[in-house]
Parts: structure tokens; sequence; C-alpha cells
């Protein structure tokens, strides 16, 4: 699958989320989208990501923007997550990597030397008509989110 490119039209991609709800690209016109891929439910730098995201909420709201968080995980697993760190945005799961794979977000890792294939960290920001503006890849957790925040500001 090509991998996105920037300034032109985002993957649509349509999936299960939290609150029992679908969510689906093409529905999100009008709104700026930040799609974030994250490896993992409740682990240190995935927790940490989503809270920097759940914290600066208010602002990005006032940007038009809305925020999505995706990784593998069941909608079990990720309402699990949700509702202890209280985030208020929807994650979505991907456990058939469709999504992922649409975003070119799938790498080889590794691990205590075992090589494996997971979710490399990435960022996606999409504009109100469904434009791909900006995109990071092997996002360092430590102030991503107020970085993207300052993205959206832009648009």
């Amino acid at each position: 699958m090509p991998k996105p490119k920037i300034n032109n039209k985002a993957p649509v991609f349509k999936g299960p989320c939290t609150s029992n709800k679908e969510v689906n690209l093409a529905e999100l016109k009008g709104q700026n989208v930040v799609l974030y891929f994250y490896p993992k439910d409740s682990t240190p730098g995935c927790t940490t990501e989503g809270q920097d995201f759940r914290d600066l909420k208010g602002q990005f709201t006032k940007a038009n923007t809305v925020i999505f968080g995706l990784s593998r995980e069941s909608i079990k697993s990720h309402e699990n997550f949700k509702a202890k760190e209280k985030f208020n945005f929807e994650l979505i799961s991907d456990p058939d990597e469709k999504i992922c794979k649409q975003y070119d977000v799938i790498k080889e890792k590794s691990m205590y030397g075992k090589k494996y294939m997971g979710i490399e960290r990435s960022t996606f920001l999409i504009d109100s008509k469904g434009k791909l503006v900006q995109e990071w890849r092997k996002v360092k957790v430590t102030g991503h989110a107020k970085e993207v925040l300052e993205a959206a500001k832009e648009l």
C-alpha cells in the first residue's frame, strides 16, 4: 500500500471506537482531525501521550480539531484504558491493521533482541477538507501533543 502523502487526500478510514461508536473520516469533513497511532494500551509512553492529548483537548476543540487514538487492541481494552486515564476522546480499534497499513505505520521493531512487527508511534493531522497536512513519525512523546496542537491552530 502506498505511503500517504502530505498535501494529498488523507486515506479514508472507518472503524469501531470507544463509546460504542464507529468513526468514519468521510463524516468528519468540516473539522480537522488528529489521528495518532500508538503501540499498546496502558504502557508508560502510550499513557503519557494520551494524557497529554487529554489535557490539551479544550485547546484542540477551540482549533476545530477532533482527536482519535488508534492501536490494535480490542474495544474492551480501549474502554478500560480510556476510563482509567479519563480520556476525553475516542480510541479506535484496528485489530486487523487495516488502518495501520493505510497509513504505513506497521514497522519492524526490536525488544530484548527479538524482532517483531508493531505500530511505530505516528501522528497525522488532516484538515477540514480531508487533506493530509502534516505527519509525525517515530514520535518522541515529550512535548508531542503540544507540537500537534500548534500545527492544528495554524489550519
